[in-house]
Order: structure tokens, then sequence, then C-alpha cells
């Protein structure tokens, strides 16, 4: 596939009259990457949501079976690149080949998933309540509700998962099974991987009989086009993964609007981990060994990275503190996704190195390459009153670095839990014992954060239907919902009732038929029959 490194708007290539580009970088040698990227002027922004709007109504009228055939041909599209896809990819973000596949494993399995979970129909929560003409003293009316789709969604494609949430990552995947356009702002740091996903997906659409604008994708380097999709008119929700920074800024426009839209942002946290007394007693070194594992899978770049870790001062303390240490200090410095990151990471270091207080505990011993954007890991020790008393420190530091903090007793630990903003995820490594010791700080955990693990980590999500991947604010706008998993497509459907219809006037779905055998929530009893 010859890239030519211009947007794509309901299908057919857009060439920028801007004549403004940028080349990308090779983030494991520092050499630019062909071809050049037009930057896309806002007025694309207008035609791709014009384009979406237009092919609303189509696109939601499609069967559940045309829409799933056309997730299906993304999939097939995608595995059809072969290697070239996972070459490019692995030269705009310097991830190993290995990891790539497995990642576009990911991306084609979560589009078929939710082909599978449109089939079945049972997402869409059909209510249905008959009418009672005799009830007395007033009639009951006949009211049904199912779940419809909002309108055109906007999506930013991440960084850090170059394939799976990024142009036919779960946001766009969920978003178009729901019957929603969808419009892609292409991420600069991979933006050729983004355009050869973005031709499958306009192909796929065209094969499957989609209407032409029911998929964009436009490249920017800077804000201004970011900016005018989410302030369109036309735009009905928003999906994003990245920077806290970035993502507020982009939150509180779509708040800013006319009409406010909702934003559903993932911006990151700092993972916290809670280390209990049985568990370190019984296995701190083993511990150890899997948390640097985590800290430094993918050079430290998920948003479930483990950040910042508590435990109770102890002889096990310090021994999963030492064995860390050694970990850490043992190694390689590795690629980061881009130079703009790697950078960001630097001072991220130096924040937390200035504050008084922090040791530290452990550091990659290998030398960086001073021709590629690589990190070092790093992980600091400091004492509860520390941490508490300097906000730097409960700031995400994107990459391989983690601060463990030492508490003095079991109270301390829920002090400090208490102190957390949101999170994605909490780790607690313990015994069943342990958990019954510390049942409070379960409680406490539970106001704070989506996901609760235990004895693991946050980093590898499964994609499945029970995961919820979003917490409560800073490290998601909507700590209901989750951008990951067949949840995810609830963020673009809202509820409509219908009260009094004709049976043959009312969507399939509510009619009394149901030939697909779906549930249906008939009279307050869950069931897949059909109604006479």
């Amino acid at each position: 596939m010859t890239l030519h490194g211009h947007s794509i708007i309901a299908g057919k290539v857009t060439r920028s009259e801007s004549g403004v580009t940028f080349l990308p970088v090779n983030p494991s040698t520092g050499a630019d990457l062909a071809p050049p990227v037009h930057e896309a002027p806002v007025e694309l922004a207008d035609q791709a949501l014009v384009a979406a709007d237009e092919a609303f109504d189509i696109l939601r009228s499609k069967s559940p079976a045309e829409r799933a055939a056309f997730l299906d041909a993304i999939a097939d599209g995608i595995e059809a690149l072969g290697d070239v896809l996972l070459e490019r990819a692995q030269a705009e973000t310097g991830l190993p080949l290995a990891r790539l596949a497995g990642e576009r494993s990911r991306t084609t399995g979560q589009a078929r998933l939710f082909a599978r979970l449109i089939r079945e129909g049972s997402w869409q929560e059909a209510r249905i309540d008959r009418a009672i003409p005799d009830r007395q003293p007033l009639a009951k009316p006949d009211i049904r509700r199912f779940m419809q789709p909002v309108g055109p969604v906007v999506v930013f494609g991440a960084s850090n998962f170059p394939l799976a949430i990024s142009v036919a990552g779960t946001d766009t995947v969920s978003a178009l099974a729901a019957g929603c356009p969808v419009v892609v702002k292409a991420h600069p740091g991979h933006p050729g991987t983004c355009e050869m996903i973005a031709r499958v997906i306009s192909e796929a659409a065209d094969r499957a009989g989609m209407p032409s604008g029911t998929f964009s994708m436009v490249h920017g380097r800077g804000v201004e086009i970011g900016m005018a999709l989410v302030k369109h008119p036309l735009t009905t929700a928003v999906a994003f993964t990245g920077s806290l920074r970035g993502g507020r800024a982009l939150f509180d426009a779509a708040s800013a609007r006319p009409t406010p839209i909702p934003f559903y942002g993932e911006l990151g946290s700092v993972n916290p981990v809670f280390l209990l007394p049985g568990a370190l007693q019984q296995r701190g070194p083993q511990i150890a060994e899997s948390f640097v594992g985590s800290l430094t899978m993918g050079v430290g770049q998920f948003c479930t990275n483990p950040g910042v870790v508590f435990g109770v001062k102890s002889d096990g303390f310090q021994d999963f503190t030492e064995k860390t240490a050694s970990l850490v200090r043992a190694w390689p410095p590795s690629t980061m996704l881009h130079f703009g990151i790697s950078q960001a990471f630097k001072d991220g270091l130096k924040r937390i190195s200035s504050v008084k207080g922090i040791d530290l505990l452990g550091m990659s011993e290998g030398t960086a390459r001073g021709t590629a954007a690589q990190a070092s890991a790093m992980v600091f020790s400091t004492d509860l009153e520390t941490y508490r008393a300097n906000e730097d420190l409960h700031e995400e530091v994107f990459g391989p670095a983690s601060i463990v903090t030492q508490c003095q007793s079991k109270e301390e630990l829920e002090q400090v839990a208490e102190s957390l903003q949101g999170q994605l995820t909490a780790s607690i490594h313990g015994t069943p014992e342990d958990l019954r010791e510390h049942s409070r700080l379960i409680r406490i955990l539970e106001r704070k954060v989506g996901r609760i693990i235990f004895n693991g980590f946050g980093t590898g999500i499964e994609v499945c239907p029970s995961m919820h991947h979003g917490g409560p604010y800073p490290s998601s706008t909507h700590s209901f919902f989750t951008s990951i998993g067949t949840a995810a497509i609830y963020r673009f459907v809202r509820p409509v009732c219908y009260q009094g219809f004709p049976d043959d006037c009312l969507p399939a779905p509510l009619q009394n038929a149901n030939p697909a055998a779906m549930w249906r929530m008939v009279d307050g009893a869950m069931t897949q029959d059909s109604l006479h």
C-alpha cells in the first residue's frame, strides 16, 4: 500500500489546500518517515460532519446483520494488510512486532465481538409494558423503549495503542455498531498507520453498502482541527484517550457549546497498588517481580501503569523494596512512542526528584541512546507524610516510573486511599485473611476507582462484556461508562420511549414479533418470547 498522507472524507481522499505538512519520525532512530502528512484545515471538519449527518439516517436504518457484516469486513481488511501494517506501525511507534501482532488480534477481535453483540440484539435493552385499558382508576397505556444511536461521533486516536485504541479501536467500532457515523482525528504520532486502517474502513463501508459519510478521518498535529470537530454543531458525542491537559480542554469545549454534548475522555491515572501484610510476608520478592514487569511493560506507556505503591513498614515490605530496586537497575533503557512522550517523561522525573523527602530507590543502569526516544526505568521511595504533602507526587508520569510509599499502620493505608483522586484501577496484594482484615480499605477504593484487582496489576486489559475501563474524574470524564468491552456501546446511544403506537409503526425491536429471540423486559420480566 502506497501512502498519500491526506485526510479521507466520506470515503474519498481529500487533498488539503493549506500546504502545511509534517513528517512522522521513527522514535527508534530519529529518522523522518515518508510521505509528508498534510494538515487538515478546519473546513474539513465541516465537510466530514455534514457527510456524517447525511449518512446517519441511512446507517441507523441498516439491519443489525448488515452493520455486523460491516464490522466483520473491517476485521478481515485489517488482517489482509498483513505484515506491512505491523512494519509501518513499528516504524512510527518503536513498538516490537510481537506486541503489534497481539494488538492487531485484539483490534480485529473486538470488531468481531461487537458484530456478535449487535446480531444478538439484547444490548438495545428493549422494554415493553403492555396496556391495561380497563385498569382503575386510570387506564394503563402501552409504553415501550429501547436504545437508539445519537448521531455523528468524533473519535480521537490514542498514541499508545496505534491499532486497538486508534482509528479502528473500541471507540470507532462501538459507535459504528450502534449505528453512528464516525469522524476520527488521527494521532500525529502514527499517521501512516492511521491512513492504512482508515482506507480499510472506507473500503469495507463501500463493500457493505454503507452510506459514504459513515466514516471519515482527518490529520492534524495542532489543536485547531480537533477543536473544530468538538465544537461542530452536528457532533453529538466525543471519545478521547490521552493526556489530562488536552482532554480537559476538549471536555470544556464540549460542555461550553450552545448545546453541550457528552465527552467520554479517558485521561489516565496513577493506579495505586496496596501491599497488605500477609502477602508481603509470604511473597514480597515475587510481588516485586510482577510489579516491575507491569511497570516496564510497553515502556510504562499504559494508562493502567502502577504509578504508586503503598505498604506498611515491615520486613516483608523491606524485601519488596530491595528486590524492586535490583530489578529496576537491571532493566535496559527502551524506546518510547515518540520524542514528545520521552521528553514529557524526563520532565516528570525531574519534578519528582526535586521534592524534598524523595529518594531514588532504583534506576536502569544501562545508557539510553541519544538518537532514540528512550527512557530509563526509575522507582523512588518516600514516606506517607511526604507523599500526602506534595501534589507533584500525585500526578501521572507516563512511563516506567513509580513511587514506593511506606506507611506505618493499617489506618494510614486507609487515610491515603481516602486522599486519592479518581483512578482507573487499584491493585490489592494480599491473602483472603488480609482482605477480610482490610475490608474498609476496599470500601474506600470502591468510591475511588473503576476496577479493583486482587493479586494482579492493571496492565493487560481483558476485552470482554464485564470489563470496565473508566473511573471517577480525573481518570475519566464520566465514571458510568467504559471505553473497553462491549458496554462501550452505551456511550453512543440514548433511550427513546414510544407510547400508544400501533405495533406495525414501532421500531422492530419493540414490535410484538421477536424473530431474533432477543432478550426483552416485558411487563417487568425478562423473556425471549414473542407477544400476542
